[in-house]
């Protein structure tokens, strides 16, 4: 029999992968907060439903999202660059109970090298490194992974990408320029879309669960010397950067991810 596995958040990375995953073999049902987007998940055959995350409660068809699936990935922006003010905790409280209520036996969490701090040395981030990113962005997201982690009800696998892009959504093209940009010395972090599903999807297929995974492209350039490349290759802005503080940065080193799951990355920054 298929295994059903929920994708919580069929945005920008999750729609892409629930369309893989259907590919694999797979089973998916699918969360939006868009109405809109129901016909679209319906037409690459991926049940979608309307739910909504807030701090109070979760609304909308979550028992049918969650009924009879096995695991599931949480892939949901905590939005807090929009909203800094709000408790992103809260909201993954509600859907950790509704996990617990519908007898999940795994979790894929979504998270961010954004929970290890920059330091000016470029300390490298290996696989036993702890969190300790201090802004209160980060604080909420490693308090969600231990929120996951020490729950004794299912098996969470934390899953760490660093900066996400793809042909369209660059980081440079944000940068491309900018004025005084900081920390030019600093190692980039970056990951492709593609091999995000790829990873995710291995991670399923292989139930490699309780878990902490970094995941970043091994190749390493300082930010100065990649933006400054990528935008003049794509005639854009230079962006300016800034020599006047020292550069903080760190090296995630994705060699754990590369061994468990013998993995070759597909695309380089």
């Amino acid at each position: 029999m298929k295994e059903k596995i929920s994708v919580f958040g069929c945005g920008w990375l999750g729609f892409p992968l629930a369309k893989y995953l259907i590919n694999e073999g797979f089973i998916v049902k699918g969360s939006t907060t868009s109405s809109n987007k129901l016909d679209l998940l319906k037409k690459h055959h991926i049940e979608g439903f309307l739910v909504h995350l807030n701090e109070n409660s979760i609304s909308g068809n979550y028992t049918e999202l969650l009924a009879e699936s096995k695991t599931v990935v949480i892939n949901i922006p905590p939005g807090l660059k929009r909203n800094p003010n709000k408790n992103h905790v809260a909201e993954i409280a509600h859907l950790v109970s509704a996990i617990e209520d519908h007898n999940i036996k795994n979790v894929l969490y979504i998270s961010s090298t954004s929970v290890f701090n920059d330091e000016t040395h470029f300390l490298e981030i290996i696989d036993t490194t702890k969190p300790n990113a201090i802004s209160d962005s980060a604080k909420q997201l490693i308090e969600i992974e231990q929120l996951l982690q020490n729950n004794p009800n299912f098996y969470t696998t934390i899953l760490r990408f660093g900066g996400l892009f793809d042909e369209e959504r660059h980081p440079a093209k944000y940068l491309s320029g900018r004025k005084d940009v900081s920390n030019p010395e600093a190692p980039i972090n970056l990951i492709h879309k593609e091999d995000c599903i790829q990873i995710i999807a291995d991670i399923l297929k292989n139930n490699l669960y309780n878990l902490s995974i970094n995941a970043v492209h091994p190749n390493h350039p300082d930010k100065k010397t990649y933006y400054s490349a990528y935008c003049q290759h794509h005639s854009l802005p230079l962006p300016e950067f800034s020599t006047s503080t020292e550069s903080k940065g760190k090296r995630v080193n994705s060699a754990k991810l590369i061994q468990l799951l013998n993995y070759t990355f597909k695309q380089a920054p």
